[in-house]
């Protein structure tokens, strides 16, 4: 019996061992097959290709959120956390409010802190949708046991949401191409300077989710056009409601989705999809709009919205125009159009001007006709002309903020002309339209920067998908007969596989080159906030200027809790935020009265300002002086704005910006400059006692670093006004305003 198994067990292994060599000889041609399978990754995680696919696409848009994210941390990691620039402070401020004392006290916010005597309504004036949001994530985190502040949750909010709008921008582009495209245009977007400096961690603006808002909204506009689907336009519709409740350049979608169903029902593309989409998005979008206070009844009031309301008439005419059309013979149908459209366009017209003439109809702001016309804030609102983002841009700013997308814009325009779609014409819209406006103000720049990306993105992954083509050879393994076959598929030209592998290596210089050109940009440009200078010293090493927090601390703990200070408007939020004092304007600048009185008395003689600061009930003022630190940005450069507009109401008639250049027209605060110059209130309260300092080597005493001359008015005194404080490094100065002396009996 044992006999048996063992020659049983010898028979079983000997079989084996025959077909081990039989398997051994058939694949022994194979041999660098069977590694490459052996080796395979998504053999080794049993993974489909679809799968393998889909886990790339997923790692690519991870990768891209983290760097979206982590570059905009340049300013944290150099100067802490820290809030940046001037409108953030006032969003910080309410934002506190809002979390610490509820939504139903914040909307009904009376801040006497601002715009002495007059105060302001907060709730009423602002749009809330940032602080609202920033305050839920900051309750969520502390429902979690995540205990945070506040204040960094303000300063980490705009990185977190730039990694949310590199999402949305890979949907979008995917939407308009293929995913291919979306990976490259979340890349590209995930590190474009023209986003990031105004999502830089610190920058708590309203930009900073409105940006992701515009994209969503713009997103599922496209899913509804698509689909024409009440759903994704009711969606459509809720994220345009959260754009309106975020910043108030959500007038740019709602004249541009108009646009695009106009221009699909003059192409010829006009159908019930459209049609439903359009009507759901204005209706709910229009009625969720009117819900936020700031805004109100202006979405059927004002004519920057009446394009909107005139495209929704429209598209229901032509809907009703389209049935009744269906229902009669075409001689009745044409006699009763031109009869229609006589009649309804004459009543039309008369009703629009009667409702124009009443006010009924508001007319255009100023902000909207500045876009139109450059030159009409210059001209006609100086407040709005001062502004330095309100200017119009330089051609070296565009290729400053968008480098290697100014040249692959046009490509990607190119490959949306040749495949029009009902969504590409809506990207062709919106990247002509976001150019002109990118053009005439700096500031929109922001608006530019997202579809540069999507329309980059698919020029590039077009170009790629092309030229990768080219560039792969055919393999040997698949035999003669399929490398025919594959170049009787496609056209060949001279050298096809060179130049395919050429134009490759060419991107991923360009694509290499446009990182490196970024990551500087932020790194040097963009990341520094402007409450904490720095300068570089003479070895190279960095020397902070803390100035600005230094003199709101001391306003903060060294003067009266009630204690009103006037300075000029753009440091009114950082005042008020930090050093919790009553300050006269603020950067609303929406009292151009107000803040014209303030240039009156900035621009007049001491005597002449001392009527109007004790008419305003000011105890302190505060001026910025860069001109022994080399500080372009102070309040000297900035007085001929304080000049017009201090002019430009009826109490400063006597107030003439010629009067404070030289005879040859020359702005100077030299020996040489103009008396009326050399001895107005601002001249004095910068250059007090500055005529004993020595600023550079082999220069006189006075000298002046940022205008490069001696100053001209050293000897003098202040008589009603005295100095309080003064910066380690002069940048912030304040005087205490003298009260009146007692009248004698």
């Amino acid at each position: 019996m044992s006999a048996q198994k063992v020659s049983v067990r010898e028979r079983d292994q000997t079989t084996r061992s025959r077909q081990n060599a039989a398997t051994m000889q058939a694949n022994g041609g194979a041999q660098h097959s069977t590694k490459a399978k052996e080796f395979s990754l998504g053999d080794y995680l049993n993974l489909t290709p679809e799968q393998q696919e889909t886990y790339l696409k997923m790692l690519i848009l991870t990768v891209s959120c983290i760097m979206s994210f982590s570059t905009r941390l340049f300013s944290v990691l150099r100067y802490e956390s820290v809030i940046h620039e001037f409108d953030p402070y006032f969003n910080y401020r309410t934002t506190k409010f809002l979390a610490d004392e509820g939504y139903y006290k914040f909307h009904n916010w009376f801040d006497d802190r601002a715009w002495y005597p007059l105060g302001r309504i907060i709730g009423g004036t602002i749009y809330p949708g940032l602080m609202v949001t920033a305050s839920v994530l900051h309750y969520i985190l502390n429902t979690l046991h995540i205990s945070i502040d506040v204040r960094n949750v303000c300063v980490f909010f705009a990185p977190l949401f730039s990694s949310l709008t590199t999402i949305v921008t890979y949907l979008l582009t995917k939407e308009l191409k293929d995913s291919g495209a979306g990976l490259v245009a979340a890349a590209l977007i995930s590190i474009v300077p023209g986003y990031i400096s105004r999502s830089v961690a610190g920058s708590y603006d309203n930009e900073g989710i409105a940006i992701f808002c515009m994209l969503l909204t713009y997103y599922l506009w496209i899913k509804s056009v698509k689909t024409g689907s009440v759903y994704w336009s009711s969606a459509c519709a809720l994220a345009y409601f959260y754009m309106v409740s975020s910043w108030g350049g959500y007038v740019f979608l709602i004249n541009l989705i108009p646009l695009h169903v106009l221009a699909l029902i003059f192409t010829g593309r006009f159908s019930h999809r459209i049609y439903v989409a359009y009507s759901t998005v204005y209706v709910i979008g229009t009625i969720l709009s009117m819900q936020i206070p700031f805004v109100g009844f202006q979405p059927v009031q004002t004519s920057e919205h009446m394009a909107a309301f005139g495209v929704f008439g429209l598209c229901q005419l032509y809907a009703f125009h389209e049935y009744v059309r269906s229902k009669m013979s075409r001689e009745n149908f044409e006699q009763l159009l031109r009869s229609v459209v006589l009649v309804l366009g004459g009543v039309g017209a008369v009703v629009g001007a009667i409702l124009s003439f009443t006010g009924k109809i508001a007319p255009w702001t100023g902000r909207f006709y500045s876009l139109l016309d450059p030159s009409y804030a210059k001209n006609n609102i100086p407040i709005i002309a001062s502004v330095s983002e309100h200017q119009p841009t330089a051609w070296s700013s565009f290729y400053f903020d968008l480098q290697l997308l100014v040249f692959m814009f046009p490509v990607g325009m190119y490959y949306c002309f040749k495949k029009l779609t009902d969504g590409n014409i809506f990207i062709i819209m919106y990247g002509v339209t976001s150019i002109y406006f990118a053009g005439v103000m700096v500031r929109l720049m922001l608006v530019l920067a997202p579809v540069m990306c999507v329309l980059s993105g698919i020029g590039i992954s077009s170009i790629l998908s092309i030229y990768a083509k080219n560039a792969e050879v055919p393999s040997e393994s698949a035999g003669p007969d399929s490398a025919k076959k594959g170049r009787r598929g496609e056209s060949s030209y001279w050298l096809k596989s060179e130049i395919g592998t050429a134009m490759c290596c060419l991107m991923t210089v360009l694509l290499a080159t446009y990182a490196w050109h970024c990551i500087w940009v932020t790194s040097e440009a963009y990341s520094s906030p402007s409450i904490v200078l720095s300068a570089r010293g003479g070895g190279g090493d960095r020397i902070i200027f803390d100035d600005f927090r230094e003199a709101y601390y001391w306003l903060r703990m060294n003067t009266a809790e009630e204690a009103k200070i006037m300075s000029w408007w753009d440091y009114g939020y950082q005042i008020t935020a930090m050093a919790n004092r009553t300050i006269l304007v603020d950067n609303n600048t929406w009292n151009n009265t107000h803040i014209s009185q303030v240039g009156q008395a900035m621009s007049r003689p001491e005597e002449r300002a001392y009527e109007i600061m004790r008419e305003l009930d000011v105890d302190y003022v505060l001026v910025i002086f860069g001109g022994l630190t080399g500080y372009s940005s102070d309040d000297i450069n900035k007085f001929l704005w304080m000049v017009r507009i201090g002019g430009s109401t009826d109490r400063g008639f006597d107030i003439k910006e010629n009067d404070y250049y030289t005879s040859s027209g020359e702005f100077r605060v030299d020996r040489e400059g103009s008396p009326i110059l050399l001895n107005c209130l601002m001249y004095k309260l910068c250059y007090y006692r500055f005529g004993d300092v020595y600023t550079e080597g082999g220069k006189p005493a006075g000298y002046d670093r940022v205008r490069n001359v001696e100053i001209g008015n050293k000897d003098f005194e202040l008589d009603r006004l005295e100095e309080a404080f003064t910066s380690e490094h002069w940048l912030v100065r304040i005087y205490k305003v003298k009260k009146l002396p007692n009248r004698s009996i």
